[in-house]
């Protein structure tokens, strides 16, 4: 793209996002201005072929869940995965 055909614009980013996308940037050799067109042109792609969202399998365990864990109770999954080890009730 021609310097001509580009727009100056400004966007407001949270600090710590402005941050990381500044040492990816420095880490690739790129500008910031190169890292956000690709990562702006990539999700408008992912969007374009209907992928809003990227899946990942996840490993399960044999026979199921494990006793006591109900997947459709998320407030009971997440005090599960928040609760300390050791046995319930101690």
């Amino acid at each position: 793209m021609s310097y001509a055909a580009r727009m100056r614009t400004t966007v407001r980013l949270n600090d710590e996002l402005l941050r990381e996308a500044k040492r990816a940037a420095a880490e690739s050799g790129r500008t910031l201005t190169a890292l956000i067109e690709e990562a702006l042109r990539e999700r408008l792609a992912r969007r374009a072929r209907g992928l809003t969202h990227e899946w990942i399998e996840l490993p399960a365990e044999p026979g199921g869940p494990l006793p006591g864990v109900d997947i459709d109770n998320s407030a009971a999954l997440l005090d599960l995965m928040e609760a300390p080890p050791g046995p319930p009730g101690r």
